[in-house]
């Protein structure tokens, strides 16, 4: 069974409605980035941040998985696939993905700022809100400027994929844009983007949408999975001893 990775970003978000910060008009507008997203921001105007995070969060539970979600979890059904997402929403695993790493953090989880221990936000965070070991909460995100956490699982994820799947990022932000020198000679790489401007050796464009991209991408994927199929059984009807 072929291991499938798909590597997301926030152009798959963006069409369930979610801003990006590169949009305009936009959340981003009334909170530019250096004012909620850093380290900086966090010791500098905390309940800012929190008010910020509280809303993003209020947005992403509005928003619904899209068909590219959706598209994505039905090939889980005949290949092994992981998804390595920039995104902080749960939009994958909310259209059925099991095995979702996300690699800035997730917006529905509070972090101890000792510890590093995740916590479930039941309701918006406040600050000075503590957790079971009394320690201050956090909102779960990575900002810009901090280190990547589970960087090395996603080398480890991408180095095994025999179909990597790019939807909805530019490949500007690293570490996480670096992935794409860990994957195997044999590879077969997608973009999908309407207007892509990587120049990546070795990989089919898509020119489409998230949400179109995915759909034709399963579909060539269900005919070369079941042709696949069809020869092993051939081969086996010609060498039954093997």
């Amino acid at each position: 069974m072929k291991n499938i990775v798909v590597f997301t970003g926030a152009g798959i978000s963006a069409e369930s409605g979610l801003s990006t910060f590169r949009d305009n008009g936009g959340i981003w507008d009334e909170f530019p980035v250096e004012e909620v997203a850093t380290l900086n921001a966090w010791e500098k105007n905390p309940i800012k941040v929190i008010e910020f995070y509280n809303l993003r969060r209020k947005l992403c539970l509005m928003a619904k998985p899209n068909m590219a979600h959706q598209n994505i979890q039905k090939l889980e059904k005949k290949f092994n696939v992981n998804i390595i997402t920039q995104n902080i929403d749960d939009l994958h695993e909310r259209a059925g993905s099991k095995n979702v790493l996300h690699l800035h953090g997730e917006i529905m989880l509070s972090r101890s700022t000792k510890t590093g221990k995740t916590f479930r936000i039941k309701k918006d965070l406040k600050y000075g809100d503590k957790c079971s070991d009394n320690f201050l909460l956090r909102p779960h995100v990575v900002w810009f400027g901090e280190e990547v956490p589970k960087m090395k699982e996603a080398y480890k994820i991408i180095n095994k994929a025999d179909v990597l799947i790019i939807i909805g990022t530019s490949l500007k932000v690293y570490p996480a844009a670096d992935l794409i020198n860990f994957i195997k000679e044999n590879c077969k790489v997608f973009l999908i983007d309407p207007n892509p401007k990587l120049n990546i050796k070795k990989v089919t464009h898509l020119k489409k949408n998230a949400v179109n991209g995915t759909k034709e991408l399963y579909e060539n994927l269900m005919v070369d999975n079941q042709l696949l199929k069809i020869s092993d059984e051939l081969e086996h009807k010609s060498n039954p001893e093997k």
